[in-house]
């Protein structure tokens, strides 16, 4: 897809979370396939410098690296704070960053919860109230301004052996929806992406931790590509949730509509005897 031909002062930039790999490293570079140029935010800065340059060698797009561990208390604002010295205006916010730790409850240590309560919640949130201001003031100026929040399928269930990372994607869709309806009319769009099992390495990890994971078939786990072209698509329309794959649709489509004891009990079967 060609650049479009605009101005630096008016070229959309996206910034993208936990872009150093997987689902984030994939929305990065679609979004600079579509001509916005980008600000990569990871831990690994070498990961991210790498990726830079790729995105600006295929794409004729600005890069820019920004590392910092999101799961550490103030890293958001010296984040928003950095964007703003660097005076880069902030047109598409996609908050990736998150981890994953699956298996008994009682087998996993405490900090390993709060791991994934500190970024995969307060992180995000973190990362929301730092940029919000200047997303709403990007919105006056009549810029199309939006949130792309991940989440996981995972969020429309209790999911035992993943009882604490299913609690912390609850929580994103919960605030995204809540957000989606309390930003209407004020220029500021907010999607949450929530897909089924994607072939990412988050998933190879989890695999490679358990053998029980890698006897899914084949046609449960979606193509990376696929999931971010539509979670592209959903949040370029505004879309409050986007559930990547008919199978995945169908399935939280069945969450919604079932008694909430008989959604826990399925989640149980499952959880027990696949993960």
């Amino acid at each position: 897809m060609p650049r479009k031909t605009t101005t630096a002062a008016n070229q959309p930039t996206a910034l993208v979370t936990g872009a150093s790999s997987g689902i984030g490293q994939a929305l990065a570079q679609r979004y600079a396939l579509a001509g916005y140029d980008v600000v990569l935010v990871a831990r690994s800065a070498d990961k991210l410098q790498e990726l830079a340059q790729t995105l600006r060698t295929d794409h004729q797009v600005q890069a820019h690296v920004l590392a910092a561990d999101l799961s550490v208390p103030g890293a958001a604002a010296k984040l928003a704070a950095a964007v703003q010295k660097k005076k880069l205006n902030i047109d598409v916010l996609v908050n990736c960053a998150g981890v994953l730790h699956q298996g008994p409850f009682a087998d996993m240590q405490p900090s390993i919860h709060q791991q994934m309560i500190d970024l995969n919640i307060s992180g995000l949130t973190a990362m929301v109230a730092a940029f919000l201001p200047s997303l709403r003031e990007r919105a006056a100026q009549g810029h199309r301004v939006r949130i792309l929040n991940v989440a996981s399928i995972a969020a429309f269930q209790p999911v035992p052996m993943l009882a604490t990372y299913a609690a912390t994607k609850a929580y994103v869709l919960s605030l995204g929806e809540s957000l989606a309806e309390e930003f209407k009319g004020t220029g500021i769009t907010v999607t949450t992406l929530c897909p089924g099992m994607t072939a990412t390495a988050m998933l190879s990890g989890a695999a490679g931790a358990n053998s029980k994971i890698s006897q899914i078939p084949g046609f449960m786990i979606s193509p990376v590509d696929s999931v971010v072209q539509q979670a592209f698509d959903a949040c370029q329309r505004g879309d409050a949730i986007c559930v990547p794959g008919a199978i995945n649709q169908a399935f939280v489509l069945g969450s919604r509509s079932t008694p909430k004891w008989l959604v826990r009990k399925l989640g149980g079967l499952v959880g027990r005897n696949a993960l």
